[in-house]
């Protein structure tokens, strides 16, 4: 919120200031304070966790991490998401949408971030779910030289930046439209959901990033 005001304004308010104003307009933030806690099912193939909890990357495309995550339409009908996260400027560089928690929904989100970035061959982390651990997927790890990396089970802090941006997009996008009017078709949850990922990615400035937004480092980077 600092970084947003100041930007803004062209300010350079301090971050105590801004927390005093938010606190007389009864502003407050809605981002999650708590992370569930959820047990990995291994499967056919695994591998070690070698990111080690290692979450700073000195470079693009060296450190990836993937998961699934799963929303609900107003008819009761769930919606997944598969998103890949650059761990260098925490940046969403793939994500796709399905109706089924399926491996094509995982093996067309690491094909669209091979495709956005020519070349790379980075590290990436993920859990221990059916999709991760199949044939298929390290099929497509070994054909770009790729290293895998796995949590260990039970322990879903070992893929902490990835839970973290799942619930930022929960929070502060699809909790506040869900408890107001909710999403009543699938096109209409994934274009929102759209928004909120270019706002996140080109707008959203943050702390670790020294008040950049994730694709300004990876401009300056480039």
């Amino acid at each position: 919120m600092r970084h947003l005001v100041n930007r803004h304004l062209n300010t350079a308010y301090s971050r105590n200031r801004i927390l005093r104003i938010m606190r007389l307009m009864g502003i407050q933030s809605v981002t999650r304070k708590k992370k569930m806690v959820r047990t990995m099912k291994s499967g056919d193939f695994t591998a070690k966790n070698g990111l080690g909890r290692q979450f700073i990357s000195e470079f693009k495309n060296e450190k990836w991490l993937t998961d699934v995550t799963e929303f609900k339409l107003k008819t009761g009908r769930r919606v997944f998401m598969c998103a890949i996260l650059d761990l260098f400027d925490n940046s969403i560089v793939a994500y796709r949408f399905g109706l089924s928690n399926n491996n094509r929904l995982v093996f067309d989100t690491l094909k669209a971030a091979l495709a956005a970035n020519p070349g790379a061959s980075p590290m990436i982390h993920s859990d221990r779910g059916f999709q991760f651990t199949s044939y298929g997927f390290r099929k497509i790890l070994k054909a770009h030289g790729m290293t895998q990396s796995m949590s260990r089970v039970g322990k879903c802090i070992d893929n902490g930046p990835m839970e973290s941006f799942f619930g930022k997009l929960k929070s502060e996008r699809y909790n506040l439209v869900r408890k107001d009017t909710g999403y009543g078709t699938y096109q209409q949850l994934i274009d929102d959901l759209d928004v909120y990922i270019h706002f996140y990615n080109h707008e959203r400035p943050q702390e670790v990033l020294y008040g950049l937004t994730p694709v300004e480092l990876r401009k300056i980077a480039a």
